[in-house]
C-alpha cells in the first residue's frame, strides 16, 4: 500500500532500493566487471500497474506531493517524459507524449461534429484537454470541471505549455464535482469529454462510469446532434478487460452509434482506449477528416490524421471479440475497477 515505509533487496546484482510513497533511492552496489560510477545514485518513482507488475520513473525532481481531500497528488520531472502527473499512483499524463493522448481525447468527436461549438471537460485539470478543444476556430466555450483545486492550482503553476489555454477567455474554468456541475447547468452541449481519473475502487471518479450517470446526466446535456466521449482505461491485449470493454459495452446501452478506439501511449506503458457515442451517426471518412483538419484547427495536429483515425477503431481479434462479448455494465453496486485504490482505502 502506497504510505507505507518498506525496503526491498533482491539477491545478485540488483541494486538496494528504498520506497516510500511509490518513491525509490537506488544506493548502487560494487559490482565486479563493471564500472561504476559512485555518482550514479538516482530517485525512482515506481507506479504500481497490476499487482505482479510495476515499472518506475527515474527522476531529475519532485515538483509537488501532496494528498488532497480527494487523491494522492504527485508532480514530477522525469528523465524520459518530463513533468509528470501522478494521481493516486497512476500516471496521468506527461510532457513528451500527452499530446497522443489528449488528441486522441479531444479531436475525433469535434471533426466528426458538424458545427461543434461548446464543450463541457469533466475533469481534465492539468488544462490539456482545454488547450486542444480551444484549437478550433469554431469553439465559443470551453467548460474545464475539474473537482480538485489543489490539482489545478499547481498545474497552472508547473505545466507552461498550458499557460495560454488556462488564460483564453472562451475558458470557463470551474471547480465542482463535474456530475453536480451539469445537474444544476440549463444549456447543452456539443460535445461532453470524460477526461477522468480511471474507475480506481475508492477513488473519486468511478461513479461517472456507470449507465444511470450516462443516462441521466451526461445524454440529456448533449445537443441534438451532440457527441460524448470518454477516456476509458487500458486497451492492451492483457488489459483490455479490466475496464475498457464494460465501458464501452455500458455505453452501447445508453446511446444508438459507438465507436470505440485506441493506441498505445508510451508514458502509459500500455495501449489505451477511448469511447466516442452519440444518437446520430458519427464517423466521416478520412478524406473529409483531413480536410476539416486542415480548415477547423489552428496549428498542426502532431499525432492524429484521418487514416490514423479510422485504422485506430481497428482492435485485433481478441480485443475484437471481447468487445462484442462483454455483457457486464457498469453500475453504483456493480463496478469495476483498474488494480490500485483511491486515498479512501487508507487507515
Amino acid at each position: 500500500m502506497r504510505g507505507a515505509f518498506s525496503t526491498n533487496k533482491t539477491m545478485g546484482e540488483a541494486p538496494e532500493m528504498f520506497y516510500v510513497n511509490g518513491f525509490a533511492k537506488v544506493v548502487p552496489e560494487v559490482q565486479p566487471n563493471h564500472v561504476n560510477n559512485v555518482d550514479d545514485s538516482s530517485t525512482w518513482y515506481e507506479e504500481i500497474i497490476d499487482d505482479d507488475l510495476k515499472w518506475s520513473f527515474k527522476l531529475n525532481s519532485v515538483l509537488h506531493k501532496a494528498i488532497s481531500e480527494y487523491q494522492d497528488i504527485a508532480l514530477l520531472d522525469t528523465k524520459r517524459f518530463g513533468k509528470a502527473l501522478m494521481l493516486d499512483g497512476k500516471m496521468q499524463s506527461s510532457e513528451a507524449d500527452e499530446f497522443i493522448y489528449h488528441e486522441c481525447l479531444i479531436h475525433p468527436s469535434l471533426l466528426c461534429h458538424s458545427n461543434p461549438k461548446t464543450v463541457f471537460i469533466m475533469g481534465g485539470g492539468e488544462g490539456s484537454a482545454a488547450r486542444e478543444a480551444l484549437k478550433h476556430k469554431s469553439m465559443e466555450k470551453v467548460v474545464m470541471c475539474d473537482i480538485d483545486k489543489e490539482v489545478v492550482d499547481f498545474c497552472r503553476k508547473y505545466l507552461v505549455a498550458n499557460k495560454e489555454a488556462f488564460a483564453d477567455k472562451k475558458l470557463d474554468l470551474v471547480i465542482n464535482c463535474a456530475k453536480a456541475e451539469l445537474e444544476k447547468r440549463k444549456e447543452k452541449f456539443d460535445i461532453i469529454v470524460g477526461d477522468l481519473a480511471d474507475p480506481l475502487e475508492d477513488g473519486p471518479c468511478y461513479q461517472l462510469y456507470t449507465k444511470s450517470f450516462y443516462e441521466k446526466v451526461v445524454k440529456p446535456k448533449l445537443t441534438e446532434n451532440g457527441i460524448f466521449v470518454t477516456q476509458a482505461g487500458p486497451a492492451g491485449i492483457f488489459s483490455h478487460k479490466e475496464v475498457f470493454t464494460s465501458i464501452h459495452n455500458t455505453i452501447k446501452q445508453v446511446f444508438k452509434y459507438v465507436v470505440a478506439y485506441g493506441t498505445h501511449v508510451p508514458s502509459f506503458a500500455d495501449s489505451w482506449g477511448w469511447v466516442m457515442a452519440s444518437d446520430q451517426p458519427i464517423l466521416i471518412d478520412a478524406v473529409e477528416m483531413d480536410k476539416r483538419i486542415e480548415e477547423r484547427i489552428k496549428g498542426k495536429l502532431l499525432y492524429l490524421d484521418g487514416a490514423w483515425f479510422h485504422s485506430s477503431t481497428i482492435m485485433n481479434k481478441a480485443v475484437s471479440k471481447s468487445l462484442k462479448n462483454e455483457t457486464h455494465v457498469y453500475t453504483e453496486d456493480n463496478a469495476r475497477f483498474i488494480p490500485g485504490h483511491g486515498i479512501a482505502c487508507r487507515p
